[in-house]
Order: C-alpha cells, then sequence, then structure tokens
C-alpha cells in the first residue's frame, strides 16, 4: 500500500495546516509520484477551501499501525 502524504492549509490564513494523506493499493512508488498532482489538484477542487503546499509519496508500514 502506498500513501499519497500531503500538508493542505487553509486559504485564507496560510498558517493554519493539516497533514492529510490518500492510500492507494496496488500502486507502486513510482506510479504515485507521477499520478499525485492530478490526484492532488482533484482534493484541492473538493476542498476549495484549502491549499496544497507540499506532498510525498511512501510506503503504508502495517506493523507500527495500531487497531
Amino acid at each position: 500500500m502506498i500513501e499519497l502524504l500531503f500538508t493542505a492549509c487553509l486559504a485564507t490564513a496560510p498558517d493554519v495546516c493539516e497533514q492529510k494523506s490518500l492510500t492507494f493499493v496496488d500502486v507502486t512508488p513510482m506510479a504515485c509520484m507521477m499520478g499525485a498532482q492530478p490526484e492532488l489538484a482533484k482534493w484541492q477542487v473538493e476542498h476549495p477551501k484549502f491549499s496544497v503546499q507540499g506532498w510525498k509519496c511512501r510506503m503504508v508500514n502495517l506493523d507500527s499501525q495500531t487497531i
């Protein structure tokens, strides 16, 4: 599983930011990097009060997650 981790800040208050993520199954890290910008653009259209400030793709470590 790959996670697209990004920072979203309020457009009206750029110092108010949150960490967000989208997860994908059966996607390679390279495919995540290549497809990140369209996914983030779609997310931003759905959340117009936010502005995406930075992002990265990473593998999800299921061993470190709590249930």
